[in-house]
């Protein structure tokens, strides 16, 4: 059974069966890069009690996808899993998990780093967090713009 590529839940993940599964009949890989990012407590001066993040169904995947494709024809990689949770989250909570295979790590981290420098800045997500100020939505910052750029991407324009 093939494993999904990409995968927008409300559930959370567990990175050592998700990896292991990544790898699973895969004897060439000689590397496995993976990056797990977190929900902080604090954004911009201010304590943050809660993020909620929504996507447009379909559409998400969609694009995910596509990226994965991008980052196969980029790099000497084997596999790629993208897990990106949506709803209701704390701090500490997992949001997403980007995981890459290769035979060597270079490869490895540089598509872990492209597909996450993608996710941060095109991924249709919207994030909202909830602080004592009140609820405020979260727009992608000129330095996830700037990581876009590198590889050679222009970051889509705010609408």
């Amino acid at each position: 059974m093939t494993q999904s590529r990409v995968s927008i839940q409300t559930q959370d993940f567990d990175v050592s069966a998700e990896l292991a599964a990544l790898r699973a009949g895969q004897k060439g890989v000689g590397a496995v890069c993976c990056f797990v990012g977190t929900v902080r407590d604090r954004n911009e001066g201010d304590q943050v009690s809660s993020m909620e993040l929504e996507h447009y169904p379909g559409m998400t995947e969609k694009s995910i996808e596509a990226m994965i494709d991008a980052a196969h024809q980029r790099f000497d990689i084997f596999g790629a899993r993208v897990i990106h949770r949506v709803g209701l989250l704390a701090p500490l909570d997992q949001i997403v998990l980007v995981a890459v295979t290769s035979a060597h790590r270079g490869a490895s981290f540089q598509a872990c780093e492209f597909l996450m420098d993608y996710l941060k800045t095109q991924a249709p997500f919207w994030k909202k967090e909830e602080t004592a100020q009140g609820a405020r939505w979260v727009d992608a910052r000129v330095s996830d713009d700037a990581a876009l750029a590198r590889w050679g991407i222009a970051a889509l324009p705010n609408t």
